[in-house]
């Protein structure tokens, strides 16, 4: 196992920013980024030996300063939407920002975990990224102390653990945005869409008309959302089905079958002879096939758009401050947060 640093230029007001690489005996390859402790590059090789980045992103940090899209990054300190951009947390209502048409998203676009510096630490097997968040900068309380540590395992296991305390009340529910594509960040729609997935989830929340979730519970069965058994992302993706047309494709929070706190597999994806297995503790998981991923420039020149890469974002469901029904994601002062999301990988 080798961890190596290497300069990654200055962010816009002068910032130093570095890159950590971390690989293993394999070959296999993760880059990381001390700006929004962010997954540049991820290093995997298919069953023929040939070695492929298998994550979008870019070359430079000052795209990453843009990032649209949220390539690669660490969402916080609440990832996915909130309706009505608002809360209330004991007693006291929060409104945040209107930036998703009605609903809050990933917290904050400028102020969020993904754009702000962390402080590295190398370890033996991979990078420990730490950052504090005053009270108040996201609108959310308390004075957030949070950490996101990726290693990488001879198994081939990328682990991410994420953990936190607030010396208040508050939020947490994070998690990382990488857009997958099993063929090559460069391969395209068609790579995308030609990913076979296998969910262990036979249910998902029902959205509305703004991706919220309106508090249902539906069984996938019989429905283009169904990957209980393989399936290719664009065998169904343009299917005429209410859900999906909402949402130009999949965008939707799947909810973790026999969910009991404890790390289980979620979901397997192979394309090219690359298999990703993804784990965690977490009761959902928003499976996003990019339907709405701005033209741009990403590394080595290729041209990013629509559909080209697909995300599986570990997670407590959409609105859960919100809804009762859901799993809170809300935590007391003083409390600690601990995830676990793996993605492994084999040929």
């Amino acid at each position: 196992m080798a961890v190596t640093k290497e300069a990654f230029g200055k962010t816009k007001d002068g910032k130093e920013v570095s890159l950590y690489h971390v690989k293993n005996g394999n070959g296999v390859e993760a880059v990381l980024t001390d700006f929004g402790a962010i997954l540049v590059s991820l290093f995997v090789k298919n069953a023929k030996g040939e070695v492929k980045d298998v994550v979008l992103g870019f070359d430079k940090v000052e795209d990453y300063e843009k990032n649209p899209s949220f390539f690669g990054s660490t969402i916080g300190p609440n990832a996915n939407r909130i309706g009505g951009c608002k809360c209330v947390i004991e007693g006291k209502e929060y409104n945040l920002p209107n930036n998703c048409g009605g609903s809050n998203l990933h917290s904050d676009f400028d102020k969020g975990f993904h754009k702000q510096m962390w402080t590295a630490q190398v370890l033996d097997n991979g990078v420990k990224f730490s950052y504090e968040m005053p009270d108040g900068l996201v609108v959310l309380p308390g004075n957030i102390k949070v950490s996101v540590t990726y290693t990488l395992s001879e198994d081939n296991e990328l682990k991410i653990e994420y953990d936190g305390v607030s010396d208040k009340t508050t939020i947490f529910n994070v998690t990382n945005h990488s857009y997958f594509d099993l063929a090559g960040h460069d391969a395209g729609e068609k790579g995308a869409l030609g990913t076979e997935l296998t969910f262990n989830a036979a249910n998902y929340t029902e959205m509305d008309s703004i991706s919220v979730p309106t508090g249902k519970i539906i069984n996938v069965k019989g429905t283009p959302m169904d990957f209980s058994a393989p399936k290719t992302i664009g065998e169904r993706i343009n299917a005429d089905y209410e859900q999906m047309k909402l949402a130009n494709g999949y965008d939707h929070n799947y909810v973790v079958d026999n969910y009991d706190g404890k790390l289980r597999k979620i979901a397997t994806a192979r394309n090219d002879g690359r298999t990703m297995e993804v784990f965690t503790d977490l009761p959902g998981f928003q499976f996003y096939s990019g339907n709405f991923i701005d033209k741009q420039v990403g590394k080595g020149g290729v041209n990013y758009g629509v559909r080209h890469g697909f995300c599986i974002e570990t997670q407590f469901f959409p609105n859960s401050v919100n809804d009762p029904t859901f799993i809170s994601p809300v935590k007391k002062a003083g409390d600690k947060y601990h995830t676990v999301t793996i993605y492994k990988f084999s040929c």
